[in-house]
């Protein structure tokens, strides 16, 4: 049996007496996509710290790449680690080129290896006009793009992006989505953290979904939404000047699960024909639509804002 490339058990972090990750086991195997989704607070930013070195847990154990993560072995774990952080970390003062050749200087890799790695990486994120641009004059895809491409330069065993897509716009997000396909095509193992909910259905072998540091569901996403919520969603819309709860009343007894957010209710479907809901439905204004792993992810975390 192959190891796993990310091993969990009993995984936990606190900041005083404040609990931001509890008891998390999980694994991520060989050439697998694992995302691990969650609303702000939730615990994801403190478990990727961890699994890289930034963090020591409070409890439990971790192992990345076949080695306990400890300080002493973290140098090692690090050297075949690709991250795409939130934030941009570019230099802003070296250009697009300058910045994989520097990059790739940390990691030992040789000049001529390092200029022939950062030229296919320039290729792919398709930046070859702008390889001797500042990198204050890219936008904003263009540096997510050239982060990714970056964090490739050392030809990481594990890739971890977190939230790499944040802020950008539809074709830049679907660039960095095949640049993510052609690594998982290429055998590399990836973990994921992102509040795209179709980023994570697409990319995605296998989700986690985390709230107050605790695990709350796993699997691949058709069984999350299938489990979780079923197949269809109604969502019906009650005016600004009128009360639900008359709504919710009329609504509860019907073939459905009922969630209640402000003055919309969602109704959860499984299996039901259509001709069934409309009785229930007349006079009330709604649409219907297919269940979404964003369906599971509200379900499971709520739907109240988060800071």
């Amino acid at each position: 049996m192959t190891a796993a490339v990310v091993e969990a058990r009993g995984l936990s972090k606190s900041y005083g007496t404040r609990p931001a990750v509890v008891d998390l086991s999980f694994t991520v195997a060989p050439g697998e996509c694992l995302g691990l989704l969650g609303p702000n607070g939730a615990g994801k930013s403190t478990t990727i710290k961890m699994l890289l070195g930034l963090a020591l847990p409070s409890a439990g154990t971790l192992s990345v790449l076949g080695m306990p993560m400890t300080p002493r072995t973290a140098g090692a774990i690090k050297a075949r680690l690709g991250v795409v952080q939130q934030d941009d970390s570019l230099d802003p003062d070296l250009t697009v080129e300058m910045n994989l050749l520097v990059y790739a200087s940390y990691f030992g890799i040789g000049r001529a290896e390092a200029a022939r790695r950062a030229d296919v990486l320039i290729s792919a994120a398709e930046l070859g006009d702008y390889r001797h641009a500042p990198i204050r004059t890219l936008s904003g895809g263009m540096r997510r793009r050239l982060m990714l491409g970056r964090a490739l330069i050392n030809e990481p065993a594990l890739l971890v992006l977190d939230e790499p897509t944040t802020g950008l716009d539809p074709q830049a997000r679907r660039l960095v989505w095949e640049r993510v396909r052609a690594r998982k095509r290429s055998g590399t193992t990836i973990l994921l953290t992102t509040h795209y909910m179709e980023e994570a259905a697409q990319l995605c072998d296998r989700l986690i979904i985390i709230d107050q540091g605790r695990i709350l569901a796993e699997g691949r996403a058709p069984e999350l939404i299938a489990e979780r919520v079923g197949t269809e969603v109604v969502e019906v819309y009650v005016p600004e000047d009128d009360h639900p709860e008359p709504i919710v009343a009329r609504l509860a007894g019907g073939p459905w699960r009922l969630e209640r957010a402000g003055q919309t209710v969602y109704l959860y479907l499984r299996d039901v024909d259509a001709a069934t809901t409309l009785p229930w439905l007349g006079g009330l204004e709604y649409s219907r639509r297919r269940a979404t792993l964003e369906d599971v992810f509200l379900t499971l975390t709520g739907h109240t804002l988060r800071d």
